[in-house]
Order: C-alpha cells, then structure tokens, then sequence
C-alpha cells in the first residue's frame, strides 16, 4: 500500500461481486487522477509550448522538432515491449520487474549508442545539420526512459495514479522551468533539450523511490517468454511511430526545418483533444480490459461505454476547433504562425479519427490479437507513406495534411472495424454511440462558423468557440440523460482478477 490509499482485494474476497466492485472503485479512482494529471501535464506543455513558440520563432522551433523526431523514433521502441508484460502479468508482477528492468535497460543503453553514433547524418536527412548536438544531448533520456518502464507499468498496473500523478508534476515542471529559463538567456533550440533531460532524470528517481526496491536481477526463465511477448509489440511500436511521425520526416525532407516547425506545431495543438481526453482513459483502460477479456459481452459493453463517452467530448471539441482554427492558432501563437492554420484544421479532423483508434488498439492489444495490428500498422504505414511524400512535394504543408485524413478514413478505420468485429465487437452499438454527438458537434461548428465570420479578434472568436462547444457537450449529455447513469453501471458485475494494490 502506499500514501493513503486503500487496498482492494488481494484474494481474501469471497465474491465475485465484491472484487468487481473493488475493481471499480479503483479503476474510477485511477482514472480521475489521471485526467487531473493528464489534465495539468498537458497545461503545462502547452504553455510552455505557446511561450517557446513565441520566444524562438519557427526556425529554431523546427531544429529542436527535428531532433524530437529522432529522439521520439528510439523512445517508441527503446523498452523492447516488455513493459507491457507488467500489466498483463496473470501473477504478481513484481516477480518478473527485475527481469524486464535489466532488459528495457540494456535495449536503451544499446539504442543511446546507436543514436549518438547517427546523429549527424540523421540530421541532415532531416534537412537540419545544425540538430545533430541536440539529438546526441536528448539521447541520454533514452537510458533514463528504460530505466523506468518498469516501474511505470507498475504503477499503471496498481491503479496508482495518485502517485504517478505527483511524479509527472514534478517531471513537466522541473523540465518546463528549465526550458524557459535557458530559452530567456538565449540559448535558443539547446533550452528545449536540456529541459527534457532534466525532466527524464527526475523521473527516474521518483519513478525508483516509488516502487523500491528497484530489482535489477534476471530470471533466466522468463527471459524468452518476456521477449516472445514483447518482441511483436516493439516491432509494432516502431510501425506505430513510422504512421504517426512519417508525415514530419517527409515535411522534414523535402520542405526544411522551418516547415517542419510550421507542421509540429498544427500537430502538437491539433493532438490535444486526444491527450486530454484519450490518454487518462488509455492509462487505465488496458488494466481494466485485461480483467474482463474473460466476458467478452463485458468488454463489448465497456467499449462501446467508454466510446460513447469520449465522443460526446471530443467530437465537438475537434469539429469546432476546425472550425476556427485561423483564429485559434493566431490568438494562442501569434501571427507568425498563422500558416499552421490551414494545416490544424485538417490534423484536429483526424484527431476525431485518432481517438477511436486508439482506444481500440489498447483493446485489441489485451485480446491478444497484436499480430493482427501489426498487420494493420504495416500497411497503414505502406499507404501513407508515399502519400505524404509525394503530397509534401506536389501540395506542400496542407496536402501532407489531408493525406494524412484521407489514409485514416479510406484505409485504417475500416480495418480497426474489422478486427473489432473478429473478436465479438458488434458495430452496429459503436455507430449508434457517435451518431448523436457527431451530430451535435457538426451542428455547433456551422453555428461557431457563422458567429464568429462578424467577429474580428482572434481572442473573441476563440471565446466564442470555446462557449458554443461547451454548450454542445452539455447538449449531448442532455438529449443522452443515461450516459451517466450508464457510466456508473460500469462499476458493477464481476471481475477475473482481484487487484495487488490500490493509491487511488
């Protein structure tokens, strides 16, 4: 146990229907700290990504994105997947922690070297020469990242996020301080390199103190097992990371830096939908899904639950912030900016998109059919790919962009639909889910279109937006009257597993 939480079921509890309850209240409790957490991380990083933004201009921002790219390439992989296994692990995890700390270390130590030893012709592939000292610096956070995946995954696994919450505040504020302090004395793309290393070696002590004692000790037997299972899911991550990030590199490419800063930034504002709301739900849904995959009438009705739920939210935030987006970029960038406008408009499109992939993934994934998503990452990557080069090339920053949504709509979600369909996942209750709230959402951006076309400041016509899509949400959730109600059934019914330990 640990702080002032409680614990829940540690197989003392004589009925199913206590466990499920006790499951409940943790998942419930879990997930709240991890939307405060998500909620203020994320606060963070967009202030201090608005502030950098203003401070550094689009070139040096494009030279510190280009060395994000790589960084973020090795980060997607470094772990070789067995972090995963801590969540998914049908026995106590912790007999398995010092095996996978020993392995995502080594991996990193191995991938940190590889990295420094690239860095200069990565750069300049990248169209950025002058990157290459910023990739080697950011590189130390690969070891620091693998040090902690582990730990990590425990805390995920235990429903801790009370505690994982203070560890992240400490982690994006130190590196947020940092930054802006270094980028005020001016020293320019180094600022955001040097914060980041700061905030990963934060985490590595914090994430250590947490979970003591940290075990660097090799079971021999669990060795193939933990790389049988998470050998596919790392070759996923990295196919996962190509999709999402092949769109920069070829920006990067074939435009230079600054267009690449232009497009990181439409990216990195039209992604906050989806880490707002998608990932506290991703933090706690995987734990919750692994103790159902018994029930698949269970995990169907949670799905479509949690579906429910953050298309009520998100569709009119995505579908508002297209509609504004010339003013939503101008009031929180500048006008330097303002030609990340067109392109915003389109990634926060996808974003909708993105949201209901994800969640599925994170399904998928606990229904053991991470064959299948590689499949489908492979040839999502084999599509967009050379769209986005030869739209980089022939439309520029706005044609990467609708690629990107044309791939997604024509391509991918129909097969996401089709693997939830083969594990028991009717769809029919997953259209019924959107319908309303992309109703309400479409509705709410023609009215915002329309309101603000008279308004004249980017800080009104962003005020106005905001108004009229919280009015969309309280809309749906007044025409839905039950989606709450449903929300708190989820807490009842049986659960396979009782939970080790709960901080929530």
């Amino acid at each position: 146990m640990d702080d002032a939480g409680g614990s829940v079921g540690t197989g003392t509890t004589g009925a199913d229907g206590g466990q499920g309850a006790g499951l409940a209240r943790a998942a419930a409790g879990a997930f709240g700290w991890s939307f405060l957490n998500t909620a203020l991380s994320r606060f963070g990083t967009l202030l201090v990504g608005v502030l950098l933004a203003r401070i550094l201009g689009p070139s040096e921002f494009g030279t510190f994105a280009v060395a994000l790219v790589a960084l973020l390439a090795v980060l997607s992989f470094n772990e070789l997947g067995v972090s995963l296994a801590v969540v998914r692990w049908e026995r106590d995890p912790r007999t398995m922690l010092g095996s996978v700390n020993v392995i995502s270390t080594a991996g990193s130590v191995m991938l940190f070297a590889g990295l420094c030893a690239t860095a200069g012709p990565i750069a300049r592939v990248l169209g950025a020469p002058d990157a290459a000292g910023i990739i080697r610096l950011m590189s130390v956070s690969v070891v620091f990242s693998g040090m902690v995946a582990g730990p990590a995954a425990l805390l995920q696994r235990q429903f801790r996020q009370r505690r994982r919450f203070v560890i992240d505040q400490f982690v994006t504020w130190s590196g947020t301080a940092l930054s802006l302090g270094l980028a005020l004395g001016g020293f320019g793309a180094w600022s955001l390199a040097w914060g980041r290393v700061l905030a990963t070696l934060v985490g590595v002590v914090l994430f250590v103190h947490a979970t003591r004692p940290y075990r660097w000790q090799v079971d021999r037997t669990l060795v193939r097992p933990l790389l049988r299972f998470g050998l596919p899911l790392a070759g996923a991550s990295i196919v996962v990371f190509a999709v999402g990030y092949v769109e920069q590199v070829a920006v990067a490419a074939t435009l230079g830096a600054t267009s690449l800063g232009f497009f990181v930034l439409a990216f990195n504002l039209a992604s906050w939908p989806l880490n707002m709301f998608s990932q506290p739900l991703r933090s706690v849904a995987p734990a919750v899904f692994s103790r159902m995959q018994d029930d698949p009438r269970r995990v169907a009705d949670a799905f479509t639950l949690l579906l429910r739920v953050l298309a009520a939210v998100t569709l009119p935030v995505c579908l508002v912030g297209a509609a504004v987006s010339d003013d939503v970029v101008r009031f929180v960038y500048g006008d330097e900016w303002a030609r990340a406008a067109d392109v915003f408009a389109i990634l926060v499109l996808a974003t909708s998109v993105r949201i209901f992939l994800e969640l599925s993934y994170d399904l998928l994934v606990v229904m053991r059919r991470t064959g299948g998503l590689l499949t489908v990452q492979l040839l999502w990557l084999a599509v967009l790919g050379p769209a986005v080069w030869f739209a980089a090339r022939q439309q520029g920053l706005v044609g990467v962009a609708v690629a990107e949504l044309a791939v997604v709509l024509v391509v991918v979600l129909p097969c996401y639909l089709a693997m939830l369909r083969g594990t028991g996942i009717p769809l029919a209750p997953l259209g019924a889910a959107v319908v309303l709230p992309l109703l309400v959402a479409a509705a709410a951006a023609g009215l915002t279109w329309l309101v603000t076309a008279e308004l004249a400041s980017p800080f009104m016509t962003s005020l106005a937006a905001g108004i009229i899509c919280l009015a969309a949400i309280a809309c749906v959730l007044l025409l839905r009257p039950d989606l709450l109600r449903q929300a708190k059934a989820l807490r009842s019914g049986p659960a396979p597993a009782p939970l080790e330990e709960v901080d929530a």
